[in-house]
């Protein structure tokens, strides 16, 4: 079969791009807005702004209705053995040193109370973490996803969310990448088939409406 770059031809009536919608109980996954990725002067880094503001906003409405909330970073120790071939491939990334402040979540969105920053090695904040046993243990079956970057690591946890049988929704303008292009083709991949790409504003409004509060994990 050729390839071709018109979408409509492989997309359109091809039955991709269901919504999924949310489930009774969501969480929040902040992905490595971390200092080494939200300071433009880094090689890892990009302005993102934008990005931290609608975060906040996301993590403002989780808090305010007691909704599971998690952060995740990246990081490496001092002989980068826990790196593997990703330091090969991304030399940019012997920055994220275990222990510095390069590592630690942003300030402007900083961790509060008992929210979790989850260590990761790799894209996915499923990848040989305790992700998975956190939103089992919550409850939940609605990931919703924020943070850096759109190709890399938010579309990673993308797949993995929806391979673990999480509802997976990702608020278009509370992700950034480094460039528009590898941004908006990997939000329409997303769309297509992983999750539901929406605005910040639809997740508020969902979360506000429904007022869901958090099961006793002891019932």
């Amino acid at each position: 079969m050729p390839w071709t770059d018109d979408l409509d031809d492989h997309y359109g009536d091809k039955e991709f791009g269901e919504s999924v919608g949310f489930g009774a109980q969501p969480a929040l996954l902040v992905i490595d807005l971390i200092n080494a990725f939200t300071d433009p002067e880094s090689d890892l880094g990009a302005d993102v702004s934008d990005v931290l503001e609608q975060t906040e906003r996301l993590l403002e409405t989780f808090r305010e209705h007691d909704l599971p909330r998690y952060f995740t970073t990246v990081a490496f120790e001092e002989s980068y053995g826990d790196a593997g071939r990703f330091i090969e491939k991304v030399p940019a990334l012997r920055e994220l040193r275990l222990g510095s402040d390069r590592v630690a979540v942003d300030d402007r969105i900083a961790p509060v109370g008992d929210e979790r920053v989850i260590l990761k090695k790799y894209a996915s904040a499923f990848f040989g973490t305790d992700l998975e046993t956190e939103l089992t243990t919550h409850r939940v079956d609605t990931l919703v996803i924020a943070g850096v970057t759109t190709s890399g690591c938010v579309r990673a946890t993308a797949v993995d969310s929806l391979q673990h049988g999480y509802r997976t929704i990702v608020p278009a303008d509370a992700v950034g990448d480094r460039a528009e292009a590898p941004h908006r083709a990997n939000l329409f991949d997303i769309d297509a088939k992983y999750g539901d790409v929406v605005q910040t504003d639809d997740v508020v409004a969902h979360i506000t409406d429904t007022d869901t509060d958090v099961p006793d994990a002891d019932t």
